[in-house]
């Protein structure tokens, strides 16, 4: 990977890591104060809020994981065991973003189980619980990408060997 691209996705990667917290620490607090002032039950906005901050917390879990990985590209040892840290803690948070995501689902459709009328449409908390299962199946995508990871490493790892076998005959 050229260096233009990796500099171009770590300009990216850090304003989304800025942006982020602006969210936490800008947004939820003015979300929960309108929802505050509109009535809505203390648990209920205390549960919105966990949601977005841990929502947001696993974004930046990837975002910053993705910047080590980077890293170790640009110093040409992604292929080492040190990768599959930076690529689980990928996948973990990936599939908390998703299991998060059912949790919002869950919490819209008690919210609207509690208020008379619908405050959202059931057909989009089910586009949510669609949205987590895509979610789950991009870390499982993310999982398959891993162990074609350990699958290069071993190679790599192979070839090394066979190189120095092959200087000490030569």
């Amino acid at each position: 990977m050229g260096a233009v691209p990796i500099q171009i996705l770590r300009v990216i990667i850090w304003i989304s890591l800025v942006g982020s917290l602006v969210v936490q620490l800008g947004f939820v607090p003015l979300v929960s104060w309108e929802m505050n002032d509109s009535g809505a039950p203390l648990a209920a906005i205390l549960t919105l809020a966990a949601l977005i901050v841990l929502g947001v917390l696993g974004l930046q879990v990837v975002g910053v994981s993705i910047l080590r990985l980077l890293a170790l590209v640009r110093r040409g040892r992604v292929f080492s065991p040190t990768a599959f840290r930076y690529v689980d803690r990928i996948i973990g948070a990936v599939a908390g973003e998703a299991v998060l995501l059912f949790a919002l689902a869950v919490f819209a459709s008690i919210v609207n189980r509690l208020t008379p009328g619908d405050e959202l449409a059931p057909g989009l908390i089910g586009m949510i619980c669609g949205a987590s299962l895509v979610l789950a199946g991009v870390a499982l995508v993310i999982y398959v990408q891993r162990q074609l990871l350990v699958q290069a490493t071993e190679t790599l790892a192979r070839a090394e060997g066979l190189q120095s076998e092959l200087d000490e005959v030569i």
